[in-house]
């Protein structure tokens, strides 16, 4: 399979808990990876994707742009080329702390994809 992120329908990411981002569902069960979910999520200035936790891990790479990263009590500034394992059950939270969209990649267990 291969495929381009242009090319890939963009759902907007609704709720008080989230501003001014999108996600794209690149590969998953439907392409033949029957376990996990690898989306691209796409954080407007300014914007952040909502700060939660739940009981499967993350595991995440920074595209473009510049953004911080909470986890746990601490917070870190990521910016491209960055990656990150986010373990089940911890707080997190990604902003865009930069002057461009923010955008990374996010892959889950098929149960962590909603």
């Amino acid at each position: 399979m291969i495929g381009h992120t242009e090319a890939t329908e963009k759902r907007i990411l609704q709720g008080d808990l989230v501003k001014n981002a999108a996600m794209k569902v690149l590969i998953g069960p439907e392409a033949g990876w029957s376990d996990y979910v690898m989306r691209l999520l796409e954080v407007g200035i300014g914007g952040f994707t909502p700060k939660h936790q739940h009981p499967w891990p993350h595991i995440n790479y920074v595209v473009d742009g510049t953004g911080s990263l909470l986890m746990g009590n601490e917070t870190m500034v990521v910016t491209a080329g960055s990656y990150a394992y986010i373990p089940a059950n911890t707080l997190h939270q990604f902003q865009n702390s930069g002057t461009t969209d923010f955008k990374f990649i996010c892959i889950v267990p098929k149960e962590g994809h909603k």
